[in-house]
């Protein structure tokens, strides 16, 4: 098959359009992410500053461990919720970004053939 300008010239532009989707799909899975990490960092921080209000008014001991290992329970399961869900968002970005770029490079396959 003989490749004429506009068919160079339609696959160029349909490259283009495919990695300007892409970097769009990247930019808006970035900002998402970038968001869920500062929820988490906002509610982490206030819960810390939460057990050190109530560590402060502790008469005994053993309130203080239990409120301690309360906390380290509950900031553990966080931590767990939020790397999986962070995992979920990565997931989700990369099938976003490539998405494009399969469809171009699907398209551009078939029609070699």
């Amino acid at each position: 098959m003989v490749a004429t300008f506009e068919s160079v010239q339609q696959l160029g532009k349909e490259q283009f359009e495919a990695a300007s989707a892409a970097a769009a799909a990247l930019t808006k899975g970035w900002q998402t992410i970038a968001a869920e990490t500062t929820d988490y960092s906002k509610k982490s921080f206030e819960k810390s500053r939460l057990l050190a209000e109530k560590l402060i008014g502790v008469k005994k001991i053993d309130e203080a461990l239990q409120l301690q290992s309360d906390y380290a329970k509950g900031a553990y399961e966080d931590f767990i919720a939020e790397a999986t869900k962070l995992g979920e968002l990565y997931s989700s970005l990369a099938k976003e970004a490539f998405k494009p770029v399969e469809a171009a490079a699907t398209k551009v396959y078939s029609a070699g053939e």
